[in-house]
C-alpha cells in the first residue's frame, strides 16, 4: 500500500477541505500515479473532488461510517470492513489518498508515500506526519526543484522500514 500527497514546508496538505496549490505538473503525477489504481479515502475528501464525484478510471473505496450509499463508489462503514475490502486488490495498487485523519491512520500500514514538497507555507489547518521525524521512514528519492505557478516543488519517495500488517 502506497500513501500520495503534496505538502507545503509545515507538511501542511489542505486547508477548508482543499488542496493549499494549484500546480498542474502536481495533478499530472497524481493522475499518472494513480490511474487503473485502487485509491482510497475518507469521506471529506471524496465531497472535495469536483462535484464530489470519485475520480475517473480508479476504484474509488471511501471510508464512510454511517455513510451514504452510492453505487459510483465502493464505501465501507469501519477499518475492519476496509480490511476486507482491501484483501480484494494487489496492495501494490493501493494508494491512500487523504485526508489528514485517513493518512495518519493508514500510514504504519504503507510501505511507499510519494510526497510533492512545495517550499511554501500554505497556511494549512491539516496536517501530513512529517516523514522526516520519523525514524522508520527514510526519504529514498528526490527531484530536482521543479518550478511552476510561481511555486517551486520536487517529489520525494519515501520509504517505511516497519510496515505494519493491515
Amino acid at each position: 500500500m502506497k500513501s500520495i500527497v503534496a505538502v507545503d514546508k509545515h507538511w501542511g496538505i489542505g486547508k477548508n477541505n482543499d488542496l493549499l496549490f494549484d500546480l498542474p505538473t502536481d495533478m499530472k503525477f497524481f493522475r499518472d500515479m494513480t490511474l487503473n489504481k485502487v485509491i482510497v479515502m475518507g469521506s471529506n475528501t471524496l465531497k472535495s473532488f469536483p462535484g464530489g464525484n470519485p475520480l475517473k478510471n480508479r476504484i474509488n473505496i471511501v471510508l464512510y461510517p454511517n455513510g451514504e450509499k452510492r453505487s459510483d463508489c465502493i464505501i465501507v462503514e469501519s477499518l475492519e470492513e476496509l480490511r476486507q475490502e482491501l484483501k480484494k486488490y494487489d496492495s501494490d495498487d493501493i494508494f491512500i489518498v487523504g485526508g489528514a485523519m485517513f493518512y495518519k491512520t493508514m500510514l504504519p500500514y504503507c510501505n511507499t508515500a510519494y510526497i510533492t514538497k512545495v517550499d511554501a507555507d500554505g497556511k494549512a489547518d491539516v496536517f501530513y506526519e512529517n516523514l522526516d521525524k520519523m525514524p522508520n521512514w527514510q526519504c529514498t528519492d528526490s527531484t530536482d526543484n521543479i518550478q511552476e505557478n510561481g511555486l517551486v516543488f520536487r517529489f520525494t519517495t519515501y520509504k517505511n522500514n516497519d510496515v505494519q500488517i493491515f
